[in-house]
């Protein structure tokens, strides 16, 4: 059963590394259903893309639930540590 459950987030100072070189990301899209080559059956889809340039230039990620709750983990752990530490500017961490 497909769950079309879908979030989209704009990016601010992105980029990611693709076929053709670095590419400037502007905006994600998050969804939770069936994969394309996950061996899964319901994973948490990401894709990377810059929204002028089409899906022709993406980064797409799929994860197991249980990867993708250990990754957003480890995310919060390393802003905290750095904002901790003063490498995070407090009002950065609530931007983009």
């Amino acid at each position: 059963m497909c769950t079309y459950i879908v979030e989209t987030v704009d990016l601010a100072a992105s980029a990611g590394k693709g076929r053709e070189g670095w590419i400037p990301l502007n905006r994600v899209n998050v969804a939770f259903d069936h994969p394309v080559s996950a061996p899964v059956d319901h994973a948490l889809l990401i894709d990377f893309v810059n929204k002028d340039q089409g899906t022709a230039n993406r980064i797409a990620v799929e994860l197991s639930a249980e990867s993708a709750r250990e990754l957003v983990k480890a995310i919060q752990t390393a802003l905290a540590a750095a904002e901790a530490d003063g490498s995070l500017e407090p009002a950065l961490a609530a931007t983009h």
